[in-house]
Formats: C-alpha cells, structure tokens, sequence
C-alpha cells in the first residue's frame, strides 16, 4: 500500500513570542489605565445574572472600532460608529438580554440616553461613550435598567482580573463560559530608548449567530501601548481580516456585531505610529489576543463539541481560499460528520465543489484528523478504528489542497449537535 504524507500548513501567526509577548493575568484589565465591572441592571430577570458591563479608562484615550455590515444594524452600532470615527474614547459599555435592534427611532434614543447616563457617572462628554447591546432582535429596550444601572456600573469599577471577569460574564448569551485574554511583551524600541512594557487585553462573547464581516458578536480589547488613532485603526482592522472574520458557527451574520479597541498610553514613551518596529509588535499582539477570542467562540459555538479548523491552501486567490473554506467549515453535512466521529471526507468534498471556484478534482488532496483520506482527486484507505479513536480529541483538522496556486487559508469552525437545535428552537420562549 503506498504511504501519504500528510499536508502540512503553518498559519501565519499562532505564537505571541514571535512579537515578544507572552500570556499574562488581568484579561480587558491588563493594560494600565483600564478600569472595568460587570453588574446587574434588570435586562435579565435572574438577579443573579451579571447583564450590564463598562470598560473604562481613566481618561480619554485612543479608540478603534469595527461593526457589523448586516443591513439591519442595531441602534447601539448606529450610535457607537459615528461616534468611534473620532479616534477618541473614554468608555464602552454593553448589554446582555436585549439587542435594541429594529426598534427604530425609540431604540436609538434609549441607545443615546444610556450612553448619557454613562458619561454622567463618569464626568465625561457623552460622545465619548461607546454602547453594544447583545440579545433578543425586535424588543424595545427600556431605559430603565440604565437609570440607576449606569451609576451602579461606574461605582463598581476595578482594575483587577476580578472586575475584568466580571465584565466578560455580564455580555454572555448562550455562551458557556467567559471569553478573556491577556498579554504582555517589551516593545522594540530605538538605542538610546527606554524599554516599555505594554499589555493587550480583551473579552468578547459570542456562540451563536456567527459568521462575522468585520469582527464578532461583541468584543472590547484594550492596550497600554500609545498608539496614534491612525495606527490602532490599522492594527484592529488587520486583526479582525485575520481572526473573527474567520470564524462560523452558523453562517448567520449578528445585528450587533461590535469590536472596541481602547488604546491609554500608559506605558508612556512616544506614539507609536504605523511602519515602526513597536507598532509591528503591538499589532501583532493584537492578532494574536483576537486569533485567540476567535478560537474561543469556535470552540464555545451553540451545542458545539468539538473546535474544527479548516485549513484551505492551493488556491489561486485569497478569495477563492476563503469561499471554499467557508463553503466547508458551514455544511451541515460536514459539520454533522463530525459530531458523529464520522471520518466522510466526501462530505469535505463535495462542499469544496459546489462553492464555486474553479479547479480541478483530480489535482485535490484531503486530510482529515492528519491523516490522508484523498490524494489527487481518489480516495487513501483508511484504518476507520483509528479514526474514531482521533475523533476522541477536543479538536479536528481538515486540510484540503487545491493544488492550483499559493494562496491559502484557515478558518475556525464546530460541529452541529441536538443541542445546537434545543437552544435556537426554543431562544426567545
């Protein structure tokens, strides 16, 4: 029997050292200058529930910011992209429980009233809070809950891992668990010049309703680093392309989608502007903390079991890359193999050839769970005991090369299970 290697693919960023970072404590409150808190303000029954979360700085800093382009925008992304244009932030705050999306003119006034209540806490302009809200569609928002809620928020700010766990759990939906990241690194810095240290840190939630055009459901990242306006807009754009852009659960763009880059610049030292050394750094630590919020929604999708990462490489374009992997990474068939430890790489197949783009069957390898299952367009036998004993792993790689050119990429994913149909049939009842 002949022998396959199996395909190898190295992304493009998978390790934080590579720009001098490692993982650190204080997840959104790891950067200095940052403070945060998660409360209950009655989006939710449940009192136990944490439903209202605020990261604030402790003045007004660098911000960046990225939506959703669903058409049907909800009025907190309305308000919150006209007022991110300016670069300028103090403080971001979000809801659970309620969407505030297609509620009209009445949504967006509450949407502005609540930012209001915020900048009151604070004592700052109200165009410089950010709002999001996560939840139903199609529900009018009281603004009752942020009447004493906004005040609650801003008395209960901290800046320890404690308060930044609390926030990440105020925006859960049906996550879960909380989605936190944090890191610390030295930026490269001129002879002469002192070495800073910097941090990223961030949450996001999202498990449903995924398959985001500029980010995620809802996430807030922050960095001591002092970024120019101009810079932290590359660095978050570039991020995004790379991470959350690459991620389905379900095919379903959100209403809500909202990605907040807070930017302090208390480490001190210089603004750092694009083309530098340090902003290399600090952008790519960015990627990563975003690659690894990606990763986390992916692996904490609605009644997800396993984390599936499609690796797609032999294309001609990157946009042939990306339709054939997303193509993949949303069949239910392939997503339903899985949850089975069904190793049916014609599955894989097939939705590669529907999407599309343009190659030739007899040119395609397939590898799935590192093993060969397909090489130039016919089937490697395979040990099926062996397969199912690979499928007892928390993750699954498919890999499939189109042997037609350079371009590549990688898109995260999961399984379907039974749940995933209990939650959604029964989400707002």
């Amino acid at each position: 029997m002949t022998t396959f290697e199996s395909i190898s693919f190295t992304p493009p960023v998978v390790d934080p050292a590579t720009f001098g970072f490692a993982p650190c404590e204080g997840g959104v409150c790891s950067a200095l200058g940052i403070k945060a808190s998660g409360t209950h303000a009655g989006f939710r029954a449940d009192p136990n529930r944490l439903d209202l979360a605020v990261v604030a700085s402790y003045k007004a800093c660098t911000c960046a910011a990225t939506f959703t382009t669903n058409r049907f925008c909800a009025a907190p992304v309305q308000i919150s992209r006209e007022r991110a244009a300016s670069g300028v932030a103090r403080a971001v705050m979000l809801n659970s429980g309620n969407a505030n999306a297609s509620t009209g003119d009445q949504g967006l006034a509450v949407a502005r009233e609540s930012a209001r209540l915020l900048a009151k806490a604070l004592e700052c302009p109200e165009e410089q809070v950010l709002v999001a809200s996560t939840g139903v569609i199609g529900q009018q928002q009281a603004i009752d809950p942020y009447v004493d809620g906004a005040a609650a928020a801003v008395a209960a700010l901290g800046s320890d891992e404690a308060h930044a766990h609390a926030a990440a759990r105020a925006v859960m939906t049906t996550d879960t668990v909380p989605k936190e990241v944090s890191l610390e690194g030295t930026l490269p810095c001129a002879e002469g010049e002192k070495p800073r240290t910097v941090h990223v840190g961030g949450f996001c939630k999202g498990s449903g309703m995924i398959m985001p055009n500029m980010a995620t459901m809802l996430c807030v990242l922050t960095t001591d680093a002092p970024l120019t306006a101009a810079a932290a807009k590359a660095a978050l754009q570039a991020a995004v392309r790379a991470s959350f852009n690459k991620v389905t659960v379900d095919s379903d763009t959100s209403t809500n989608d909202s990605c907040f880059l807070l930017a302090t610049g208390a480490a001190g030292g210089e603004p750092i502007n694009e083309g530098t050394p340090a902003f290399d750094a600090i952008a790519g630590a960015i990627r990563v903390a975003c690659e690894t919020l990606a990763r986390k929604i992916a692996a904490d999708g609605e009644g997800a079991t396993k984390l599936v990462t499609v690796d797609v490489l032999g294309c001609k374009t990157d946009e042939d890359a990306d339709t054939v992997a997303r193509s993949i990474a949303n069949s239910p068939l392939v997503k339903t193999a899985i949850f089975g430890h069904d190793a049916n790489w014609g599955r894989v197949a097939a939705a590669a050839g529907k999407c599309g783009v343009e190659f030739d069957q007899y040119d395609v390898d397939i590898d799935l769970l590192g093993v060969p299952v397909l090489r130039a367009g016919i089937p490697v036998p395979m040990d099926e005991e062996d397969m199912l004993r690979r499928f007892e792993g928390p993750e699954v790689s498919i890999v499939i090369d189109l042997g037609q050119g350079d371009a590549s990429t990688r898109i995260w994913t999961c399984d379907f299970s039974h749940e995933y149909i209990v939650i959604n049939g029964d989400y707002r009842t």
